[in-house]
């Protein structure tokens, strides 16, 4: 039974732990996607966030078999990785959820130049995290094939090394995407809206996209509890799924309101 406190699609203004406390009723959102304020690489306004409070919030609300994907990264300094994002998978994992899939987001075209005695920074991590046996996998297949067509033999490899074929199979044009995903960064590549940019810190619309596609069908309700710019909410409505974002920042949420609205519009002419 849907809590009448909190309605789908809507943003919500205010601290986003303190506010699912109250609002968000337990085994709610079938599909998180979220990057959140890390390592202070970014001023949002001077805000930040409980974790630990927020990773239990997020297994509370997170249905059976749903999905939380935390798009996160590492500062360096003096030389010296946080590791936060390690330390913050690992307590996801204590809190009782499993990890799915750990995916790289490789930001094509932007990368951190960072120290000059290091290379440059172009990674993020993807924690795709369940609680309890997964309930939804749209698996994208977009890798090409160069045997497509062809007939081959499929194989498990054994704990003693020897593998086993287990029998012939045709392959299909397009496989099965791998876990690095690359994305094109920039003015008017990350986002399509303008006024997105006026955001510090955005993570790509199709980044988002692909993670709901993957993880969430027509219907489901997906949340961000870092709404910032409001690209997993736009990409969840360009969908066919619900949402619901919080920010702390009214400016944030004006801007993913303006967003928004754009494209109910759009869809609503259509």
């Amino acid at each position: 039974m849907i809590n009448l406190l909190i309605k789908l699609n809507n943003f919500y203004i205010g601290e986003a732990v303190s506010f699912m406390r109250k609002y968000i009723p337990n085994d709610f959102v079938d599909l998180t996607v979220t990057s959140p304020p890390y390592d202070n690489l970014r001023n949002y306004k001077g805000y930040i966030f409980d974790f630990e409070g927020m990773a239990k919030e997020l297994y509370r609300v997170t249905k059976n078999g749903g999905v939380l994907v935390w798009v996160v990264g590492d500062s360096v300094k003096d030389g010296d990785e946080s590791g936060n994002s390690f330390k913050q998978a690992l307590y996801f994992k204590s809190i009782g959820f499993k990890l799915f899939d750990t995916i790289i987001y490789h930001k094509y075209g932007s990368p951190m130049r960072g120290s000059l005695k290091g290379y440059n920074q172009t990674f993020e991590y993807m924690f795709v995290l369940t609680k309890g046996k997964i309930k939804t996998t749209n698996i994208i297949k977009d890798r090409i094939n160069k045997t497509s067509g062809s007939v081959r033999y499929t194989t498990n490899r054994r704990k003693d090394g020897k593998v086993n074929n287990q029998g012939l199979c045709k392959t299909e044009k397009y496989g099965r995407r791998e876990n690095i995903w690359s994305y094109t960064n920039g003015y008017m590549q990350t986002a399509k809206d303008k006024i997105a940019f006026n955001h510090p810190a955005l993570f790509p619309e199709k980044l988002a996209e692909d993670h709901i596609i993957s993880w969430s069908n027509p219907g489901d309700i997906v949340f961000d509890p870092f709404l910032g710019s409001g690209t997993t909410a736009k990409m969840a409505l360009l969908n066919g799924r619900n949402y619901i974002g919080i920010d702390i920042s009214e400016e944030y949420c004006e801007i993913a309101r303006k967003r928004i609205a754009e494209h109910t519009q759009q869809l609503s002419i259509v």
